[in-house]
């Protein structure tokens, strides 16, 4: 078993233990096949959220992290070992960009959120630019996630799968990776609302 099948599997019984983790529109995401690229479009709420998401999908991702997390002892070698690449915060990563349209161009799973950092309060921010662009640059399937009702003890923490996004109207009418960007967040707004009114 790989570290990161073991991270993976750890995490699911940590999350099902502690928040009755609990995942929906998971078919959105399996009928994708397993040769296509997809980018996860998720919310950010807590620390938490990228080994939750990863739990909730038998897909072996590929994560974003703040380039700091690689220069802090023994955790900087753990994250490289489970498909974690640096990302500079604040200004715009040509390397990390490239690095991510590679990963979605050879068929494998990129999550990223979108935010750039957590939410405080919950409530999803303005998306930056960079999701747009990979989601104008590359073939891949745009899935959007939404981490619903925060992490509390014992009381059901869900991860919601979405419709894909369709951008090819975006890459026709050559769209600004803004407006991608601000397009990919309305999915995120929608499920976080639906699954409100849910609840």
């Amino acid at each position: 078993m790989t570290l990161y099948n073991f991270g993976r599997s750890l995490a699911y019984i940590l999350f099902k233990c502690l928040f009755r983790f609990k995942v929906e529109g998971h078919e959105n995401l399996d009928q994708i096949p397993d040769d296509r690229g997809v980018l996860l479009c998720s919310n950010h709420i807590s620390n938490f959220d990228p080994p939750l998401v990863g739990a909730a999908t038998t897909r072996t991702l590929t994560f974003m992290a703040k380039a700091e997390l690689f220069e802090v002892p023994v955790l900087g070698a753990l994250v490289k070992r489970v498909n974690t690449f640096p990302v500079k915060r604040g200004s715009s990563d040509r390397q990390a960009l490239k690095t991510a349209i590679e990963i979605l161009n050879s068929g494998r799973t990129l999550i990223m959120f979108p935010e750039g950092t957590r939410s405080k309060t919950g409530e999803l921010k303005k998306g930056l630019a960079g999701v747009g662009f990979l989601a104008l640059r590359t073939d891949a399937v745009i899935i959007p996630v939404a981490i619903v009702n925060g992490y509390h003890l014992f009381k059901a923490t869900r991860v919601v799968f979405g419709k894909p996004v369709n951008v090819d109207i975006f890459k026709e009418n050559k769209a600004k990776p803004q407006e991608v960007a601000d397009k990919i967040m309305e999915h995120i707004q929608d499920i976080l609302l639906t699954e409100k009114k849910i609840s």
